[in-house]
């Protein structure tokens, strides 16, 4: 089954050069009626293109038909996204208050070393995170999403690591029968880019969340509720090969001396580009949240 999106979206040929099926509204008006899962995202990251592309080509992997709805946090202007594109392509939160959604992305935000306070939109996230709790089936939050999430839902105070963490990490299953992480490997890589921390006896001792896969080295990585209805991710499953080599080559132009990311470059060479380790991961971790999660519940 095809994801649907509205007319003219970047990601539509994009992504149909990658053989994945993606329909539009106007494409669909003639079709049989199919009963679909409405699946809203919240887009906090700053190239607000290329992450629509990624989560899409992850939603893609489920059989089942998904009606994607883009969502902004506020009337910002954005600095690497098109004005044009969000007024074209997004919702304001006013417009579907009153809706119920099967689930919700919210993406992460580079905003690891600012205070909860003092992001711009903290209100507004705070007004979107406590809607879903009543208005959608399950909410998947991904990196700094889910540091807010924590704070929000559980008051867990804001956590920061010393050095940033940075490049593709081993994972273990901690939990290999549960449905979210039905088919993982008893190890898996996954990239992070975070300053935020996520402790595991932390999430353990303060929260109801289960922690479903984590290490001593990144804490926890994925935990959800017993409910199904919170999934939290603290890397980036969704990222392209060459997602963190641009954030990479990105800091050592403005002068931030970035460490090189660990277990990314092949021999630690810069001027060789990085392969994905981690794509088979990331879809089937979307796909286990679709079908078991939004889905059946």
């Amino acid at each position: 089954m095809p994801i649907r999106v509205l007319d003219k979206l970047p990601a539509v040929d994009f992504l149909r050069k990658e053989n994945i099926f993606l329909m539009t509204t106007e494409s669909s008006k003639n079709m049989t009626t199919v009963n679909s899962l409405k699946v809203l995202i919240l887009n906090l990251m700053p190239k607000k293109i290329e992450t629509e592309n990624q989560l899409l080509r992850l939603l893609s992997c489920s059989p089942l038909q998904i009606d994607v709805q883009l969502l902004r946090v506020d009337q910002h202007t954005p600095k690497n996204t098109p004005v044009g594109h969000l007024n074209n392509f997004y919702c304001n939160f006013i417009d579907i208050k009153n809706e119920k959604y099967d689930g919700l992305v919210i993406t992460g935000a580079p905003l690891g070393l600012i205070k909860f306070c003092d992001v711009f939109f903290w209100t507004k996230i705070k007004e979107i995170i406590q809607w879903a709790i009543q208005h959608v089936t399950s909410t998947l939050f991904i990196c700094w999403a889910a540091q807010a999430a924590l704070n929000i839902l559980y008051d867990i105070p804001q956590m920061i690591r010393k050095n940033k963490l940075m490049g593709i990490y081993k994972h273990d299953t901690l939990d290999s029968f549960a449905f979210l992480t039905r088919g993982f490997d008893d190890t898996f890589l996954a990239p992070h880019s975070r300053y935020t921390d996520f402790p595991t006896r932390i999430i353990r001792t303060n929260t109801d969340l289960e922690v479903l896969a984590a290490s001593e080295e990144i804490g926890a990585y994925l935990f959800a509720s017993y409910d199904k209805r919170i999934v939290c991710v603290t890397g980036h499953p969704e990222y392209d090969s060459i997602t963190l080599a641009n954030e990479y080559f990105r800091d050592l132009r403005i002068g931030l001396n970035p460490v090189l990311p660990v277990n990314y470059f092949p021999q630690n060479n810069s001027n060789l580009i990085p392969t994905s380790t981690w794509r088979s991961h990331g879809c089937l971790l979307f796909t286990n949240w679709i079908h078991y999660y939004v889905n059946q519940v």
